[in-house]
């Protein structure tokens, strides 16, 4: 996945404008973005605080790494009881 050129904090003040009374069209081309991308941030960070934002980052990146240890750890499992069953 392409990463964006805005940070997650950026896309936040974005909606925060829209949100205070500009319209879609206006923030899309102070911005340089489309429009479908607006609703798509909206859709995601709609409502969020950049705390919030921030906290999301943070148990998002905390989610992959203990998806990535359990994967280990079946695997590992795996092979043991491959290596148990050629010795049975």
């Amino acid at each position: 996945m392409r990463k964006s050129r805005f940070t997650d904090q950026q896309i936040v003040t974005i909606l925060q404008e829209h949100d205070a009374g500009a319209s879609v069209a206006e923030v899309c081309r102070r911005h340089g973005v489309s429009e479908q991308t607006v609703y798509r941030w909206k859709q995601k960070y709609g409502g969020m605080a950049r705390s919030e934002v921030q906290r999301l980052k943070t148990l998002e990146a905390e989610n992959v790494r203990l998806k990535r240890l359990v994967a280990d750890q079946a695997l590992d499992n795996q092979m043991l009881k491959d290596l148990l069953a050629k010795n049975s």
